[in-house]
């Protein structure tokens, strides 16, 4: 018989559209440079300089989303940290996730580049001081470091996606930030690296629930369309017991109101597929323009004739 003859169909998971995307990235835009404003009211040019490089940035990983089919795509800025741009697909493709990542770090450096060269060919300083920064925050945003570009691409070259793996890669990187802050005596990065424990608390919860499913044989390791009702039920029953809160909400609420919920946590743990479709050559090319990206302020530097460097600065100080 078939298995809906044992088990009660799983709920409808019902995503939350975004509404009003545009709308919420232009407020966190607002609030975001409000925010500077308030401890850096003086350097006007740098928070505008800081906007443009993080828009463009941003539109990079936004549009590469589009392109890939990635639902629920909206960018959003957050004051003092930087910007993100989330997005949600049924199967995520390695191939795509190399490009998405480096949708956004790459159209930066090149306009850098570009911004470089036009700003010395003529003497326009604020060109130069605007490309050094696309240049600078690019480079910097593909350190393998978690959250970063770099880190993204670190973890999907070493093909390691193991809670455990997660774990010590997001501890590691947490504490590199909190003593790069220290060195720089920045509050705000030290602040940013300790945020970033919590996410290695929450890879350790996730990593115990999904020991628990390996244990009682339940494939978490599939989208929620595609789960079936019986591990649905097991999902639920784990999820339910190891979070008190949750359980007591729907003890109390109708199961018209607490399907929805349930549906939302039970498709929260679980493991969304990857498609392996990136072959040698493929991720060669991505070690590459890594790496190419890593040697291009030494190119720069050597590319450029030193007497036209030198009477290029003489000229903005006249």
């Amino acid at each position: 018989m078939e298995e809906f003859d044992y088990y009660p169909p799983k709920p409808e998971l019902v995503e939350p559209k975004v509404k009003s995307s545009l709308a919420v990235t232009v407020f966190s835009i607002v609030l975001f440079v409000l925010v500077f404003l308030l401890f850096f009211g003086n350097e006007v040019n740098f928070i505008v300089y800081l906007l443009i490089v993080l828009i463009i940035h941003e539109l990079g990983h936004f549009f590469a989303m589009k392109l890939f089919g990635y639902e629920n795509v909206r960018m959003l800025f957050i004051p003092l940290m930087g910007a993100f741009v989330q997005g949600k697909k049924q199967e995520y493709s390695q191939r795509q996730s190399y490009i998405v990542t480096l949708s956004g770090p790459i159209p930066g450096l090149i306009i850098g580049t570009v911004l470089f060269y036009l700003g010395l060919t003529y003497h326009w300083y604020w060109m130069v001081e605007l490309s050094s920064l696309f240049i600078l925050l690019n480079i910097v945003n593909l350190f393998p470091l978690d959250p970063l570009d770099g880190g993204q691409l670190f973890k999907l070259f070493v093909k390691r996606n193991t809670e455990l793996f997660l774990m010590a890669f997001a501890l590691i990187s947490s504490l590199l930030i909190i003593g790069l802050g220290w060195i720089l005596d920045s509050f705000v990065i030290i602040v940013f690296g300790f945020l970033m424990s919590f996410r290695v608390r929450a890879l350790q919860k996730q990593h115990l629930m999904h020991k628990e499913f390996s244990e009682e044989k339940i494939n978490y390791e599939v989208s929620y369309r595609l789960l079936s009702n019986r591990d649905f039920i097991r999902i639920k029953e784990i999820l339910l017991n190891n979070t008190p809160q949750l359980k007591n909400y729907v003890e109390l609420v109708s199961e018209e109101e607490s399907d929805p919920i349930l549906a939302s946590q039970v498709n929260n743990v679980l493991k969304t597929p990857v498609k392996q479709d990136a072959g040698v050559f493929f991720k060669f090319a991505i070690l590459l323009i890594w790496g190419a990206a890593f040697a291009l302020p030494f190119i720069l530097y050597f590319s450029v004739n030193f007497n036209w460097l030198v009477s290029f600065l003489l000229f903005d100080q006249l």
